[in-house]
C-alpha cells in the first residue's frame, strides 16, 4: 500500500544523507517541472533543459523556493531520476506530500540522439527521498504529454516520441491508481482529440472530468518535409459510474468568450474557483524557406464552470498614481525608444541587450523610485514646461514574451518561471521568476530578475572540446565562456563609431545610422526584412550609446 511504501522510505531516509544548501536562483531553463508544495509555502523545481547554440544541457537538479523567506535551497538527494526535460509532475498531499513524475526525454549534448522515458518516480517530500515505482502496463516512452490528478488517479494523455528516423504523436490516455499502484489504459467512448503534445489538461473541480485544450503536432507533408499544426479545439473527458465499473466518455466542447489566439508552448496552471490559466506561448509563421515565431506574454482564464474564455486584465496599483510631463498633446509613449517618464513609484525600463553578432534581446527592468527620480532630474532642469496630473497608473511590469515557461499556483498566486524566446535562429533561455495575485489582479511582482549575463550563445567555429563536460551540466564551462564573451564585447566596442562629448542619442543615431544598419544587415543575413534590420540597427546604436555614458 501507499502507507507501507511511505513508511519504508521514512526508515530508509535515516541511512541516506540528504544535503540541502541555500543557493542562488536556478540557472536558465525551460521544460522543467514547477509545482507548489501541498503543505508548505514552497515551490518545487525539477529537471529542465538549456541550449547554448551548440550543446544541450539537461538537469535532474531539485530546488525548493521558500516563498515567505524568498530563499532558494538546492536539495541533493541520493538516487534521483536521470536527467530529463519535458516530463510531467503532479503533487499529492498524502504521506507528508509527494511529487510524482512520469516520462520526459533525454537528448545528447549535440542534440542528435533522443531517449524518451516511461519511468514513474515519486519524491517523498516529508522524508526527502526519491523512489522509482516499477509497475507493469505503463504508457510507452514519451515527452510533451500531460498528467493531472483526478480523484485517486494520475491521468496521462498524449505526447510524442521521436527518433532519428521517425516520430509519432499520441492521443491515448492512461490511469495510474495511487491506491493499488497499477496502470490501466482507458478506452473512452465518443470522439476525442487527435494525437498531440503540449496541450492544456485541467481536472474539473468535482474530480469527475478533465478538460483538454489545444496542443501541437506535426505530420509528413511530403518527403523530408514536415508540417506543424497548432490545435485550438477543446474536449471534455468525463468519468461515470463507480470505481469498479467506471466508464469514460469524450465530448467536444465549444466554449464562449474571448478565446486565446492559436499558439503552442503556452504555460498552464489551475487557479482558484475552477479556472484554468494559460500564459504566453508562440505562434510560428512558416513559409517555404523560414520559420519565425511570434511570442506572447498575455494571460487567459478558462472558467470551467461557465465554459467561457476571458483575457486577464491587470488593474495596476491604485496607490501609485503618477505625474508625468506631456510633450505633444496625446503623444504616445514609444517603449522601444526608451522615452523616460517620471513616476512616483517603481517604473519599468525597456533594455535591449545586443549580442556579438548583432542579435537583440529585449528585457524589462524595474527601477526603484529614488533612482528613477534621479535619472529624470536633468530632464526637469532642461525643460520649463508645465506638469499636469495624470490619472494613468505607473507602467506595469510584466514578464517578457516567452514559450515553454513553468507555471504553478500557490495560495491564489500564480508563479511563472523561466522559459525561452527566439530572435532569428537564436534561442534565449530565461531564469526570471514572477508572481501575480489572482484575487487582486493588480500587477506582476518580480521575485527573480533576469540576468542578461546568463545569456550565452556559442558560435559554430568554437572548439568542439569538452563534450563530456557538457553532459555533466557544464556550469563551470558556462561561467568561463561568459567571461570570454564579455572580454570580446569590450574589444569589439572600440571599433564602433565613438560618441562625441555632449552628443544626444538622437544625433548619434542619425550620424552613425549607415554604420549600424550595415552591421545589423551583416549579422542578420540578406533575407532579413528591412524593417527588422532598421529596428535592430537602431537598438544596437542605442545600447552602445548608453554603455558609453
Amino acid at each position: 500500500t501507499l502507507y507501507l511504501c511511505t513508511e519504508f522510505q521514512s526508515l530508509d531516509a535515516k541511512k541516506t544523507q540528504v544535503l540541502e544548501t541555500a543557493c542562488p536562483p536556478p540557472s536558465p531553463r525551460l521544460n522543467a517541472s514547477l509545482c507548489a508544495h501541498p503543505e508548505k509555502d514552497e515551490l518545487i523545481l525539477f529537471g529542465g533543459e538549456f541550449f547554448n547554440g551548440k550543446k544541450t544541457f539537461l538537469y535532474n537538479e531539485l530546488f525548493f523556493y521558500n516563498i515567505k523567506k524568498d530563499i532558494w535551497v538546492k536539495a541533493e538527494i541520493p538516487n534521483p531520476p536521470p536527467r530529463r526535460c519535458a516530463q510531467q509532475a503532479v503533487v499529492v498531499p498524502q504521506g507528508g506530500g509527494q511529487m510524482w513524475i512520469f516520462g520526459g526525454e533525454f537528448a545528447s549534448p549535440d542534440g542528435e540522439q533522443f531517449y524518451h522515458y516511461k519511468d514513474l518516480w515519486v519524491l517523498h517530500l516529508g522524508t526527502r527521498t526519491w523512489e522509482q515505482i516499477k509497475a507493469p502496463g505503463a504508457p510507452s516512452g514519451r515527452s510533451g504529454h500531460r498528467m493531472v490528478l483526478s480523484k485517486r488517479q494520475l491521468l496521462v494523455f498524449g505526447g510524442f516520441h521521436e527518433s532519428a528516423r521517425d516520430y509519432i504523436y499520441y492521443n491515448d490516455i492512461h490511469a495510474f491508481n495511487l491506491d493499488t499502484f497499477t496502470w490501466s489504459r482507458l478506452q473512452p467512448t465518443g470522439t476525442g482529440p487527435c494525437p498531440r503534445s503540449a496541450c492544456q489538461m485541467t481536472p474539473t473541480p468535482d474530480g469527475n472530468s478533465v478538460i483538454i485544450y489545444g496542443g501541437y503536432s506535426k505530420s509528413r507533408a511530403k518527403k523530408d518535409v514536415d508540417k506543424g499544426t497548432i490545435h485550438s479545439d477543446m474536449f471534455l473527458l468525463r468519468r461515470e459510474g463507480k470505481e469498479e465499473q467506471e466508464k469514460w466518455t469524450w465530448m467536444r466542447v465549444n466554449p464562449s468568450g474571448v478565446k486565446p489566439p492559436p499558439r503552442s508552448g503556452f504555460s498552464l496552471a489551475v487557479g482558484p474557483g475552477g479556472r484554468a490559466l494559460l500564459f504566453g506561448g508562440v505562434c510560428d509563421e512558416e513559409d517555404e524557406e523560414s520559420l519565425e515565431g511570434d511570442f506572447f506574454n498575455d494571460l487567459y482564464f478558462y472558467d470551467i464552470n461557465k465554459n467561457r474564455w476571458f483575457p486577464a486584465q491587470l488593474k495596476g496599483n491604485k496607490s501609485e498614481k503618477k505625474k508625468r510631463r506631456r510633450g505633444k498633446k496625446g503623444e504616445q509613449t514609444n517603449e522601444t525608444e526608451g522615452e523616460k517618464e517620471e513616476p512616483q513609484g517603481p517604473t519599468e525600463i525597456i533594455k535591449e541587450i545586443v549580442a556579438e553578432d548583432g542579435t537583440v534581446m529585449t528585457i524589462k527592468e524595474v527601477i526603484p523610485a529614488a533612482q528613477a527620480e534621479e535619472d529624470s532630474e536633468e530632464e526637469e532642469e532642461e525643460e520649463d514646461g508645465e506638469e499636469e496630473e495624470a490619472a494613468a497608473m505607473a507602467p506595469l511590469v510584466e514578464p517578457c514574451p516567452r514559450s515553454n515557461a513553468m507555471a504553478t499556483v500557490k495560495h491564489s498566486k500564480l508563479y511563472l518561471y523561466g522559459g525561452m524566446f527566439e530572435v532569428g535562429d537564436r534561442q534565449f533561455t530565461l531564469s526570471d521568476l514572477y508572481s501575480l495575485d489572482l484575487h487582486k489582479m493588480d500587477q506582476w511582482d518580480v521575485l527573480v530578475e533576469m540576468d542578461p549575463k546568463t545569456q550565452e550563445w556559442l558560435e559554430e567555429s568554437e572548439s568542439e572540446d569538452d563534450e563530456e563536460e557538457a553532459a555533466k551540466g557544464g556550469d563551470d564551462e558556462e561561467d568561463d565562456e561568459e567571461e570570454d564573451e564579455s572580454e570580446e564585447e569590450s574589444e569589439e566596442d572600440a571599433d564602433h563609431p565613438p560618441v562625441k562629448p555632449g552628443e544626444a542619442l538622437a544625433d548619434y543615431q542619425t550620424r552613425t545610422e549607415k554604420y549600424w544598419l550595415g552591421l545589423a544587415r551583416a549579422n542578420m543575413g540578406p533575407d532579413a526584412k528591412e524593417k527588422k534590420v532598421q529596428k535592430v540597427g537602431h537598438a544596437m546604436a542605442k545600447v552602445f550609446f548608453e554603455d558609453q555614458e
